[in-house]
Order: structure tokens, then C-alpha cells, then sequence
């Protein structure tokens, strides 16, 4: 079998490219760059051939359906994530037009299996219970929320009329060799080169690697559509910053703030946007998460499909040795990880 792979050069997508490659598929990639696949995949000794890298982009229907051709199945996990007010109406088209023409290619086409990656943040609003896939889709309050709850109904949509869309729905995903410092892996970095807060709520987390593990088990379900919940433990943030102490023998500075104060300064970060256009992480949308998110339970992925989730120790002790020995954190950052 050969995969249609979008998103495979970033976290989840390159541990589900080599999960795919170890359980004996091949995969087509369709990427922006094909140099950043010989970066990424090269020092792991894992040469996909240059006809299986296709550079183009989801949002081009002719690139995305000659990457198809010739394929089997698809993983569709791409999408443009941008926190600039100028950006919005382009992350808006880029990620709909990724599901209309990746998702809805591979239904036309008639393929029997699809695997799509969605994000169990879609599901949350502020004082919410904890997260579950029977409840509605929020409608979002970025342009890149919006996206996704927009990519998700035309999913369910194509899910009724019986398209075998298998979606995953992760938590933050952090893990090692990450291409770049994703959002949840830069998070972490943060924690230990400048700052963190403990405050209401905690911070869920997913291994990529067990993530790219539930991509190849939904790959390989025999039939059908289905949604999964991808989430490794949720811990308060006082514990989160325990196990990073533990793990590394040190004390990560942190200081506490209630949770409304965050969402205020967040609120006054979208308020500067509007007045200089940046990327800034501080954002109410995010602020709101930080502290308010309810937590939610991947205990039905482990009882249907056996995908046993990682504890935040072993996550977050791999993860921090790779942000040491990749060089984003130093020696007296990670203690005892340095001398391992």
C-alpha cells in the first residue's frame, strides 16, 4: 500500500511517516520542500525516492491529485497555522481548501481508507466538561479554530454519506525530532529558557510517537469512519512542572498567576495585534486553554485499539534530552538529561 502523506515534514506527521515506513507501506509526500524532506529523514537513514516527493501544495488541486495518483490511501495533516490578523482570511481558504481537495480527492477517488487530523481543542469553550467527541463543534474564535471546526464538519459530512475518514483528535503534541519547534515542544522550551506560570487548569500532552501510532492503527481499520481521542495523561500545572523537576534534578523557575488575570492580558495581546500586526503568542484564545481547559480521556482509544499513551515522564524526559542534544537548551538547563 502507498500513502498520500500532506503535513509529513512537521512533528506528527514525520513520526507517522516513519511509523508507516516501519509497518512496511510507502508514502508519497506532498510538501513545499523537497529539501526539508532530505533534512528531515536523511540523518535518520530513511531515503524516500524522489519520485515519492511531490512539491506543491494542499491548497493546488493539480499538485494534490499527482500526488494522489497511484496511491492507496491517505494521511492529511496539513494545515496553516498563523496568529497574524492578516493572515486570517488565508488560513481560513488554505485549511478548507486542504480538506476539499486532500480529503474530498481521496473520497471522490474512491479510496478505502483516510486518515485525517483534527485536534481535540474543537470541542472546547470555556467552562466546558471535560472534552468527549459527542460534544458540538465550537465554532472557534481564531481564524485557525475556525478552520478546523469548519474542516471538521465537512468531514463528518462526507463521514454520513459514508466516506471511510478515520479522524484522531490530539491534545498537544510533544515529543523528540521535531523538525522545527512545533507549538507544544516550543512551549516546553520556554518553560526552561525564560519562564512558566502555575495557574488554574494543567496542560495535556500526547506523544508524537504514539500519535503516529493511532494514525497506522486508523490507517489499517478494515472498513468504515472513525474518530479517535489521542491524550496522554492530564496534569494540573504544579504537577507538570514536578515531573520536569524530577526528571531533570533542578528547579524550573515558575511563579503563580490566577487564571483571570492570564485571559485579561491575553485579551489586551489581541488588542495589540490590532494595532501592530504580530505573531504573539499571548492571545485571550490561548489564555483561555491555559486555564481553562477541562481535560479529556484517550482511555477508549487504549480499550478499542491498544494504543497505550506515554506518562509525561518518559514524554517529557526524551523530549527535553532531544531540546539539549539538538542544542535549542543547554546543559544547565536539562541538569541530569546532560549527563545522561
Amino acid at each position: 500500500m502507498r500513502v498520500m502523506m500532506t503535513g509529513g515534514t512537521g512533528l506528527a506527521g514525520s513520526h507517522t511517516v516513519r511509523r508507516f515506513l516501519a509497518a512496511g507501506y510507502s508514502v508519497r509526500l506532498l510538501v513545499r520542500s523537497a529539501q526539508k524532506v532530505r533534512e528531515i529523514f536523511d540523518p535518520l537513514g530513511i531515503g524516500i525516492p524522489e519520485k515519492d516527493v511531490i512539491v506543491g501544495d494542499i491548497t493546488d488541486a493539480d499538485s494534490v491529485e499527482r500526488a494522489m495518483e497511484g496511491c492507496d490511501a491517505v494521511y492529511h495533516g496539513a494545515a496553516l497555522v498563523s496568529m497574524r490578523r492578516a493572515m486570517a482570511k488565508t488560513v481560513l481558504e488554505t485549511n478548507a481548501r486542504g480538506v476539499e481537495f486532500v480529503v474530498g480527492g481521496a473520497v471522490r477517488r474512491g479510496l478505502p481508507s483516510i486518515v485525517y487530523v483534527s485536534s481535540s481543542s474543537i470541542f472546547f469553550t470555556p467552562g466546558c466538561t471535560p472534552i468527549h467527541l459527542d460534544m458540538p463543534i465550537a465554532p472557534g474564535t481564531t481564524a485557525y479554530a475556525q478552520s478546523k471546526a469548519q474542516g471538521e464538519r465537512e468531514v463528518r459530512r462526507m463521514q454520513e454519506e459514508g466516506a471511510p475518514i478515520r479522524v484522531s483528535y490530539p491534545t498537544g503534541i510533544v515529543g523528540p525530532d521535531d523538525p522545527g519547534l512545533s507549538d507544544a515542544n516550543a512551549a516546553l522550551y520556554i518553560f526552561f529558557k525564560q519562564t512558566g506560570i502555575t495557574t488554574s487548569s494543567g496542560y495535556q500532552i500526547v506523544d508524537a510517537r504514539d500519535l503516529a501510532e493511532l494514525h497506522l492503527r486508523l490507517l489499517e481499520l478494515p472498513e468504515g469512519s472513525a474518530r479517535y481521542v489521542a491524550a496522554g495523561p492530564f496534569l494540573d500545572w504544579p504537577e507538570t512542572y514536578r515531573v520536569l523537576d524530577e526528571i531533570t534534578g533542578t528547579r524550573l523557575w515558575r511563579f503563580p498567576m490566577p487564571g483571570p488575570p492570564l485571559r485579561v492580558l491575553g485579551t489586551i495581546g489581541d488588542w495589540l495585534k490590532r494595532i501592530h500586526d504580530f505573531e504573539f503568542p499571548l492571545t485571550r484564545d490561548a489564555m483561555e486553554y491555559a486555564t481553562q481547559w477541562p481535560g479529556c480521556s484517550g482511555e477508549r482509544t487504549t480499550r478499542e485499539l491498544g494504543i497505550q499513551f506515554r506518562d509525561a515522564y518518559e514524554t517529557y524526559t526524551d523530549t527535553v534530552r532531544w531540546l539539549y542534544r539538538s542544542g535549542h537548551l543547554q546543559a544547565r538547563h536539562v541538569g541530569l538529561l546532560a549527563e545522561d
